[in-house]
């Protein structure tokens, strides 16, 4: 899968409502509770609307022809439904799958090696995107069974795409965490022998559940509006740090990519895009675009490169001086081609800026990762208002004053954790055992899987995260299409595309070096 197109966009609609959906998919996937895991519903899902959409764009026409006689304002809903769900479907899925793999490898070096391959793989996407669209289909020995050109691409991209996606089928996803989940940390190790009435009771709490968790999860995503704008209000000053440098370096290289093919088309090239096609001007911007989206190929290639070795980097120079080296390195290729008249010096430049991109695409999200795993170190200030209120409605508890203290919040940094201590579970009293999982049961049950116990609340989870850092990824998209169009009109020279993105990367550089990377950083910035 691709996190960016072509160059050029073909609409907004997936960024922009990325921005609103993906932070409210975030934290409900932190909260889902479900026998398929956290994060797969969701992936599947999306990946189901990036099933359809690539059926209905080239099938639009034969779609609206079904529908009306007059087909062709239905064709162009059709399509625009189409592009709309493919880029936000798109755009969207890439969180649950970072909080997938920050799942499965939590320790550190684990954690980068499996989004170096991460980000080798979306390289790899790239790459494929770019070459699919140059091979003639329609000359082919599929067409004859596929179609055209269209129909034939969009068939492999769908098939391509379905085997992605069966992959994750074989996903053993937080295994541990989901019995956990499933069980209760309460019903599991407090009720050592819970009497069969009980265990009935408790097996038809879940069936119950079973049968009511579409209506809940959408009560949730409803109730999920207030409290994450209490989350976002209460963000953890590293995650802040690290989403401030991610969203200057991602609008500096964004900059450049949704830009770059006009940019050699009509700077180096001296192309005129609004030139009749056939004429001189137009071959020439032509020829230009082609040369760019070479320029941005060889720049994927960069990337899978980078991407392969960015764990020894690590390891050799440490996380904060690979980090920052990429973010210098940027504005530096940038100047050249802002300087440059030579498109082999631009080329090689573009080329060069994958290791950048590379680099965005593994160690944040590493670091974010790394904030979770040690949380009493990175997130020890960070306290949400449930949890407050948590604290405050364990005194007021009707269970005896011992049994709920020692409980720890279940889904910390994806994980149930904090089960009774021995002595707290041995000592139960048979009273606070029956009234656990007699008549309660169910309640209990209920209360510990859905999340509607105000006693057990749930705490802030990495894809809640992660989502902030996807965002900045998708308002990087979305601000600059919003002014590079006036400057470049106010300047009359397509070099602006290219003096603004050299000087986001400079600001970048600036908010990089306020990234908390190691506990020496915690001090030092008074985090």
């Amino acid at each position: 899968m691709l996190k960016m197109g072509d160059g050029i966009r073909p609409s907004g609609i997936g960024p922009v409502l990325g921005l609103v959906f993906v932070p409210l998919i975030g934290s409900a996937s932190d909260h889902w509770h479900s026998s398929y895991g956290r994060r797969r519903p969701f992936i599947w899902v999306l990946c189901l609307g990036v099933l359809l959409s690539l059926f209905i764009i080239p099938h639009a026409s034969s779609l609206a022809s079904l529908f009306a006689l007059n087909a062709r304002p239905l064709e162009i809903a059709f399509l625009i439904l189409g592009i709309g769900m493919l880029d936000f479907c798109g755009q969207v899925c890439f969180t649950p799958l970072e909080a997938l793999l920050s799942d499965l490898f939590q320790e550190p070096d684990n954690c980068r090696q499996a989004f170096s391959m991460y980000a080798f793989m979306i390289s790899l996407g790239g790459c494929i995107g770019y070459l699919l669209p140059a091979i003639d289909w329609g000359a082919s020995f599929l067409a004859p069974y596929l179609g055209g050109q269209e129909t034939c691409l969009f068939s492999l991209l769908a098939v391509i795409f379905l085997g992605c996606v069966l992959a994750t089928l074989f996903v053993t996803e937080e295994a541990a965490a989901q019995v956990d989940a499933l069980d209760g940390p309460v019903l599991k190790d407090a009720l050592p022998n819970p009497s069969p009435s009980a265990c009935c009771s408790c097996q038809l709490s879940r069936s119950l559940l079973q049968a009511r968790h579409v209506m809940q999860a959408l009560r949730n995503l409803c109730t999920l509006v207030p409290r994450l704008h209490s989350l976002y209000c209460r963000i953890p000053k590293v995650i802040r740090r690290l989403f401030v440098a991610e969203l200057c370096s991602w609008m500096a290289l964004m900059t450049f990519m949704l830009f770059y093919t006009d940019f050699v088309g009509e700077g180096l090239y001296l192309g005129v895009p609004r030139a009749k096609p056939g004429t001189d001007a137009r071959r020439r911007y032509d020829e230009g675009v082609r040369m760019g989206s070479l320029g941005l190929f060889l720049q994927c290639v960069t990337s899978i490169f980078f991407s392969t070795i960015m764990d020894r980097m690590v390891k050799q120079f440490g996380t904060r001086a690979v980090y920052l080296a990429s973010v210098v390195f940027f504005p530096a290729a940038a100047f050249v081609m802002c300087l440059s008249h030579s498109v082999i010096v631009v080329t090689i430049s573009a080329a060069l800026t994958g290791f950048t991109f590379s680099a965005l695409q593994i160690l944040p999200y590493t670091l974010a990762s790394l904030y979770h795993h040690e949380k009493q170190v990175f997130l020890h200030k960070y306290k949400s208002k449930e949890e407050k209120d948590a604290a405050r409605s364990d005194k007021k508890s009707a269970f005896p004053k011992g049994h709920l203290s020692n409980q720890k919040l279940p889904y910390q940094n994806g994980h149930a954790g904090g089960l009774y201590s021995s002595s707290s579970s041995s000592s139960s009293p048979p009273a606070a055992s029956s009234a656990l999982c007699g008549s309660s049961s169910c309640d209990v049950s209920l209360m510990m899987m859905v999340g509607e116990s105000d006693s057990v609340p749930p705490g802030r989870g990495i894809c809640l995260d992660l989502a902030i850092l996807d965002s900045a990824f998708l308002l990087s998209q979305v601000v600059p299409s919003l002014f590079m169009g006036s400057i470049v009109q106010f300047t009359q020279s397509v070099t602006a595309y290219m003096v603004s993105a050299a000087g986001l990367g400079l600001v970048a550089i600036y908010f990089a070096t306020k990234v908390v990377f190691d506990k020496s950083d915690m001090a030092k910035y008074s985090v």
